[in-house]
């Protein structure tokens, strides 16, 4: 394989994190409602033995093929892994998930995914994002367009907030973090036609994508939540972006996404209720 990330051929890239993806869903639905070390990281959440053997098999499978690429997978960031905490360089940096929605996981509920995204330069150019569960692969390369199992995705055209189907996640772990949520939820519940919360970001993000959900936000999301979805927003036609309206990177700690309208309509609801701190 080249040196240099952006002489590399996209598609040979693409089916090698499919891949590594597809080694992950067999680790995943192997320790499915068989897990025996359950662990609870401080201000994190759950973790698994699923969770670190589904990042070591993605690892592995990724460094074994390029080498020269940066990754950041949460787990081995949790472990204390050195990481950069700012956009990746023209090297490039693997951003991964290894489980999405751990704690669905554990508690048996079937909606938790891998997400693998490859930034270069600041911008995410590759993304898959697996859900086991479904059997479902939803696949993007930048300028190429957005997938799921090989069929295009594009964003909704609800353009009335009160008919707009909506997704959020929640953070217990920062009393300021919730008590913003909780007061920007409260408002737009009242204004849409729902609100779902499935907790897994990156498949509410590949649901945006997919046109299910008419717009999501969330605040505190990690890098490895949010990577490959933003992309797949993007190249379905979509619109990623900061609470405060500025351009979305996986180093923010706040998002809405969706289609053009609901977007705007999302960030005159949550620009009121913006707390210090977010960005």
């Amino acid at each position: 394989m080249e040196n240099s990330v952006k002489s590399m051929d996209w598609q040979q890239v693409l089916g090698t994190a499919i891949k590594a993806a597809s080694l992950s869903r067999q680790v995943l639905l192997n320790y499915f409602g068989n897990l025996e070390h359950i662990e609870e990281k401080f201000q994190a959440g759950l973790v698994s033995e699923a969770d670190k053997e589904s990042e070591r098999v993605i690892a592995e499978h990724l460094k074994k093929n390029f080498p020269t690429i940066e990754f950041l997978g949460e787990e081995s960031y949790a472990a204390g892994a050195k990481v950069q905490w700012q956009p990746a360089g023209p090297q490039g940096r693997w951003i991964i998930d290894p489980l999405d929605g751990t704690t669905n996981y554990i508690h048996r509920f079937p909606i938790f995914c891998i997400s693998i995204g490859l930034e270069v330069d600041g911008k995410i150019q590759l993304a898959v994002i697996d859900v086991p569960m479904l059997n479902e692969t939803y696949t993007a390369i930048r300028g190429q367009g957005a997938f799921v199992n090989g069929r295009p995705l594009r964003v909704s055209k609800t353009s009335q907030f009160k008919d707009a189907l909506l997704a959020t996640g929640f953070v217990a772990e920062h009393e300021h973090v919730i008590s913003e949520q909780l007061k920007i939820f409260s408002n737009i519940v009242r204004k849409c036609r729902g609100v779902r919360r499935p907790g897994a970001a990156a498949y509410d993000l590949a649901q945006v994508a997919r046109g299910v959900f008419d717009g999501y936000w969330e605040r505190n999301i990690q890098p490895w939540d949010a990577a490959a979805g933003i992309l797949l927003v993007e190249e379905a036609g979509g619109k990623v972006q900061t609470y405060k309206g500025d351009e979305y990177n996986p180093y923010k700690n706040s998002i809405i996404a969706g289609n053009a309208d609901v977007v705007k309509q999302l960030q005159t609801e949550i620009t009121p209720f913006i707390s210090e701190g977010t960005h």
